[in-house]
C-alpha cells in the first residue's frame, strides 16, 4: 500500500502494525476508538489486515493470548475507552502472569477531555500499570510509529509480556507529515541486551552435574517461550536426566518418553513430586519456583544443589537461592553450554551415573501411576481426556481452570506450543476465546477446548465469534454440575460445606445452546459410547460442543494440601501386583 506523506494518526497506527508483521487483530469497537476502526475498514478492504470481531473485550484479549502462545507471534487486541478498556484487565493480568507477548491498543477520550471525568473516560494507563511490561499514552501522532515499534520490541524481547498503547480519539484523527520509524532506528536506552554466559558458570555446571547421581530437570514456560524443546531434550538425553515440567512447561518433552515424569506440584504426578523431593541436583530452566509447584517452599528439593537459568533476572534467586545463577534465553544458554562441552572436552558422559536413580523413578511410576477410572456405571474425565489424547496427538489444546484443567494436564500428551492454559492467574473463561485465537492462527489444524460447565459459562458469548467466522473449534465440556475444584476444596478443607459451588440450577441446555448458534451439539453419559462419539466429535468438519456428563463427586488426585511438602500427597493410589489397587491417604516418600 502506497503511503502518502500527510496522513492521520489512525493511518500511521495501521501502517506501523502491518510493517511490524501484524495480520490478525482481535477486538470490539466503540466511540473513542472509532477513528481507528474507520481506518481499519480501508486496510481490510485491501486485504492487508484482518480483524476478528469478538463478543466481549475479555474474549478478544484471551483470543489474542491464545494466538500468541500457539504461534509465538505478538497477539494484538483493540478496545475502546472506559468499559471497553477495563474489560481487558483480566486478560492483561493473565498474559502478564504467563509471560505472553501482547500489544493492546485502547481508545481514549480526546486530549482536551483527559482528566475531566468525560463520558467513558478511565485512566487505563494507571489501572494496568502493575500488570503490563510497559505502557504508553500517545500524546502526539508523530510518535505513533516509534511507539508501535517499541511496543512490539518490548513485548517480545527478554521475558515476553503485554504492552498497552492508549490513543486519544483526536490523536487518531489528527493529520501530520508521516515518516515510518523502522526497528533499526529505535533507541531503547532502558532495554539492555542479555550478556553472554561466562565460562565459569559453565564450568560450575559441569562440576555439579558430574557430582550428581540423582539430578532432575525442572522445566517451565520460559523454555516454551524460547522454543527450546529440541535443545532441552538433547541436554537431558546427553546426561540422562529425567524431566518434570510445570503447567506452563507442558509440551517440552513427549510425556511417553522414559525420561519424562509429567507435571509436578499440587496436582502433579506422584513420581515427579517424589523425584523433586529426593533429587540432589535441581536444574531449573525457565521456571519461577511458584507456590503451586513448590508446596512448602523450605522443603522443596531441600537436599538439592540448584542451577537456575532464566531470561528474567528478577526470577533468579527470588524464591530459592541457586548455586549457579544464569540470566539468559534458555535456548541460547543450553546451546552454548553444549558447544562449550564439545570444545573444552572437560566432560565425558557416563550412562551409568544416573541408572539407579532412573530405576528408582521407574519403580515409583509402577507403584503410583496416574489411574483412569473405568467403572461401567459412570463416565470419567480421566478416560475421556486420555482417549482424546490418543485420537488427536497433534491437536492444539486450550483449557479453562479447575479440575478439568488438572486432569487435562495429567492425561493429555501435547507438542510444544500446543498447550494453552491460564496457569499463573487461573482465569476461568480463558479456554473458549483462547481457542478462537489458536484457530485463527492455524485455520487448518485441530483445535480442542477442554472446559468445565462452570468455566464455560463465563465467556460462552464467544460462540458467536466461532459461528460468525465458522471456526471449526471443538469444545469438550467436562460437566459435573459443580465448580469442581471449589467443591473438592470444600469437601477436603471446609467440612463439606458446599457454599455456592453447585451449578446445576440455571445451567443451559448445551445441545440447544449449540444449535442456537448454528453449531453441532453432542452429548455423552455412557462409557460404551465414548470412542464412537469422541471420533464423531473430532472428525466433524465444523464447530461442535460435546457435553460430557461425568461423575459428580470425582476428585482430582494426587493432591498436595496447602502448607505441605510435595512428598506428602493425599488421594494417592498404590498399585500392588498382589492386591491390585489400594487407596492410601497421606502417603509420603518415607512410606514407600
Amino acid at each position: 500500500m502506497s503511503v502518502p506523506n500527510f496522513v492521520s494518526g489512525a493511518f500511521s497506527l495501521m501502517d506501523s502494525l502491518v510493517r511490524n508483521g501484524v495480520f490478525h487483530i482481535f477486538g470490539y469497537p466503540g466511540g473513542a476508538i472509532l477513528p481507528i476502526y474507520d481506518e481499519l475498514f480501508r486496510w481490510e478492504e485491501k486485504r492487508l489486515i484482518e480483524h476478528i470481531l469478538c463478543r466481549h473485550e475479555q474474549g478478544a484479549v484471551h483470543a489474542a493470548d491464545g494466538y500468541a502462545r500457539s504461534s509465538g507471534k505478538v497477539g494484538v487486541c483493540f478496545a475502546t475507552s472506559g468499559p471497553g478498556a477495563t474489560n481487558l484487565v483480566t486478560g492483561i493480568a493473565t498474559a502478564q502472569m504467563d509471560s505472553v507477548p501482547l500489544v493492546l491498543i485502547t481508545g481514549q477520550v480526546a486530549r482536551s477531555f483527559i482528566g475531566t471525568d468525560a463520558f467513558q473516560e478511565v485512566d487505563i494507563f494507571g489501572i494496568t500499570l502493575p500488570i503490563v511490561k510497559h505502557s504508553y499514552v500517545v500524546r502526539d501522532p508523530r510518535d505513533m510509529s516509534r511507539i508501535v515499534g517499541e511496543a512490539f520490541y518490548i513485548a517480545q524481547e527478554g521475558r515476553p509480556g503485554p504492552v498497552l498503547i492508549d490513543i486519544p480519539k483526536d490523536v487518531g484523527l489528527e493529520k501530520f507529515d508521516y515518516h515510518f520509524v523502522s526497528k533499526s532506528n529505535l533507541n531503547l536506552l532502558g532495554c539492555k541486551p542479555v550478556k553472554p554466559t561466562k565460562e565459569k558458570h559453565f564450568h560450575k555446571m559441569i562440576e555439579l552435574i558430574t557430582q550428581s547421581s540423582q539430578p532432575l530437570l525442572y522445566v517451565g514456560g520460559g523454555a516454551i517461550s524460547s522454543d527450546a524443546s529440541h535443545i532441552v531434550f538433547e541436554f537431558a538425553s546427553l546426561f540422562q536426566i529425567p524431566i518434570t515440567t510445570t503447567l506452563m512447561g507442558k509440551g517440552i518433552i513427549d510425556e511417553s518418553h522414559f525420561l519424562s515424569l509429567g507435571m509436578l506440584g499440587m496436582h502433579g504426578t506422584a513420581y515427579a513430586n517424589f523425584a523433586v523431593s529426593e533429587c540432589d541436583l535441581l536444574i531449573a530452566l525457565g521456571a519461577r519456583f511458584d507456590d503451586r509447584v513448590t508446596g512448602k517452599l523450605d522443603e522443596f528439593a531441600c537436599n538439592a544443589q540448584v542451577i537456575h537459568i532464566d531470561v528474567d533476572p528478577a526470577e533468579v534467586g527470588k524464591n530459592r537461592i541457586p548455586q549457579v545463577a544464569i540470566v539468559g534465553d534458555i535456548n541460547d544458554v543450553i546451546t552454548n553450554f553444549l558447544n562449550y562441552l564439545n570444545i573444552s572436552s572437560q566432560f565425558v558422559t557416563n550412562s551409568e551415573q544416573t541408572s539407579s536413580w532412573k530405576q528408582r523413578i521407574y519403580a515409583w511410576k509402577k507403584q503410583y501411576p496416574l489411574l483412569i477410572p473405568r467403572n461401567v456405571n459412570f463416565l470419567s474425565a480421566q478416560e475421556i481426556l486420555h482417549t482424546i489424547s490418543m485420537l488427536e496427538p497433534r491437536a492444539y489444546f486450550t483449557t479453562d481452570v479447575g479440575q478439568h484443567q488438572m486432569w487435562a494436564a495429567q492425561f493429555l500428551n501435547v507438542l510444544p506450543r500446543h498447550w494453552m492454559s491460564s496457569s499463573g492467574l487461573g482465569t476461568m473463561g480463558y479456554g473458549l476465546p483462547a481457542a478462537v485465537g489458536v484457530q485463527v492462527a492455524y485455520p487448518n489444524q485441530k483445535v480442542i477446548c477442554v472446559s468445565g460447565d462452570a468455566s464455560f459459562q463465563m465467556n460462552l458469548q464467544e460462540l458467536g465469534t466461532i459461528a460468525q467466522y465458522n471456526l471449526p473449534v471443538k469444545i469438550l465440556i467436562i460437566n459435573n454440575k459443580w465448580q469442581g475444584m471449589v467443591r473438592q476444596w470444600q469437601q477436603a478443607f471446609y467440612g463439606e460445606r458446599y457454599s455456592h459451588s453447585n451449578m446445576e440450577k440455571g445451567s443451559p441446555d448445551l445441545i440447544k445452546l449449540a444449535q442456537s448458534f448454528g453449531l453441532l451439539g453432542l452429548e455423552i453419559e455412557s462409557r460404551k459410547d465414548l470412542k464412537s462419539i469422541l471420533k464423531l466429535f473430532c472428525d466433524y468438519n465444523g464447530p461442535v460442543i460435546l457435553n460430557c456428563k461425568v461423575k459428580e463427586e470425582e476428585n482430582c488426585y494426587p493432591m498436595v494440601a496447602p502448607g505441605k511438602s510435595n512428598s506428602q500427597m493425599i488421594g494417592l493410589v498404590k498399585q500392588s501386583s498382589t492386591y491390585g489397587f489400594e487407596k492410601n491417604v497421606n502417603i509420603s516418600i518415607n512410606s514407600r
